[in-house]
């Protein structure tokens, strides 16, 4: 299965609680994280709903 690679690249602070949340259900918790998922529909959701504060590159 394919994977990309999701970095965060801007602050979660003064974030929505729901983006804050979505950021650390990928893994991601401060600026510089990174962390692998799988290339499927749940996370190109959570991508799309954070998508200005994250970076995605294939894994």
């Amino acid at each position: 299965m394919a994977q990309i690679k999701v970095t965060l690249v801007k602050s979660l602070i003064g974030g929505k609680k729901d983006q804050i949340a979505t950021a650390q259900a990928l893994g991601l918790f401060k600026v510089g994280d990174s962390s692998i998922q799988p290339d499927n529909e749940q996370t190109k959701g959570k991508v799309a709903k954070i998508t200005h504060l994250i970076e995605v590159s294939k894994a």
